[in-house]
């Protein structure tokens, strides 16, 4: 533990926003080789695969993400100057998820010594916090078949076996312009109002046991040039969170059969994910009084086509908020847990 959390100590006094982790990434690349690991990079993910590697066995994935985002006003200390008080580490990235980086390699490490069912492979990856493409999405391609994975999120070490997808939908209403002293023209606005009313009210079929609905919000609006001019257009966006009873796809065909506007969506990638509760992970932490549970928060989950958790050291309220911390114990926890739920686990 001790280790692990020097090592956190260290990624946290290198800055590494996202789509910049560069500096990070080279830093975590030669502190592996270091210690006699075989590295593997592409672009700036880093991952290691457990000794004996064999193609003809399950192939279970820790992950979890490099880059953070940049801090919020209110911070007293200095976000990349790593501080421990109390069993408090200080610092940017520390919760989210730096300490869920550290706990999964030290799992690794411990549980690569150990003779196992199943092939390991750790990934340290970027740009999750901006669901960017050149994260764990293009590190997929590079790995070998991957059964099962364990997403290093601060969940408390409980396990969200469900989370909700993301789609964002630009949406446009068209009218006709005139000028707004006589009965001239036709108002986007209200054409936009009616549309706005669909998606408030709507109601899909489908409700998930782990998610609830489909939660669909109108989050901005734009429309006019000046205060005499009927607007003949009204852009406005709708933020959709998914669950795993539709697809992106599904739900886009859904609203352009209810709604007049024109509708754009900026990409169907983040699908909602579920792992049946009967999967052996799941099950074994249950057997731990993990608490089971559908997240409503987005993470690499997404963008993994295989069976998958989310569970990580620290806590969901502390990220991205001034004064990060994540207490030592919670590390000494995680590696103490998933070496305890993975060791001589058969999925």
């Amino acid at each position: 533990m001790g280790e692990a959390v020097s090592l956190l100590s260290e990624l946290i006094a290198i800055e590494s926003f996202s789509r910049d982790e560069k500096n990070v990434a080279d830093f975590l690349e030669r502190y592996l080789e270091e210690r006699g690991y075989v590295v593997s990079r592409s672009g700036n993910n880093i991952w290691l695969m457990s000794p004996g590697f064999d193609t003809s066995r399950p192939t279970i994935l820790l992950n979890s993400h490099i880059d953070t985002v940049k801090p919020v006003a209110g911070w007293v200390r200095n976000p990349f100057t790593p501080t421990l008080e109390n069993g408090r580490l200080y610092g940017l990235g520390s919760n989210d998820a730096g300490a869920s980086v550290v706990s999964l390699l030290y799992s690794f490490m411990h549980l690569s010594t150990q003779p196992q069912s199943y092939n390991l492979i750790f990934a340290a990856t970027a740009e999750e916090e901006v669901s960017g493409k050149n994260g764990i999405e293009s590190l997929l391609k590079e790995l070998p078949k991957i059964d099962f994975a364990i997403v290093g999120e601060p969940t408390e070490m409980h396990a969200a076996v469900a989370e909700k997808g993301l789609m964002v939908l630009d949406c446009t209403s068209f009218g006709k312009a005139g000028h707004a002293a006589r009965n001239e023209g036709e108002n986007a606005i209200y054409k936009a109002l009616q549309d706005i009313q669909w998606f408030q009210n709507y109601a899909f079929a489908n409700v998930s046991d782990l998610l609830g609905p489909i939660k669909m919000s109108v989050t901005q609006i734009n429309a006019g040039t000046q205060h005499n001019v009927v607007p003949d257009k009204c852009s406005f966006v709708v933020d959709v969170r998914s669950n795993e009873l539709y697809s992106n796809e599904e739900i886009l065909s859904i609203v352009k059969q209810h709604v007049t506007c024109e509708v754009t969506a900026r990409s169907t990638r983040l699908s909602s994910t579920a792992t049946p509760l009967e999967h052996p992970f799941v099950k074994r932490a249950l057997e731990m009084n993990r608490i089971i549970y559908g997240s409503p928060t987005l993470s690499d989950q997404a963008l993994m086509p295989f069976a998958s958790v989310k569970m990580g050291p620290g806590k969901s309220e502390r990220s991205h908020t001034a004064d990060e911390f994540i207490l030592t114990k919670e590390i000494e926890e995680a590696i103490e847990l998933y070496c305890e739920i993975l060791d001589g686990i058969e999925i």
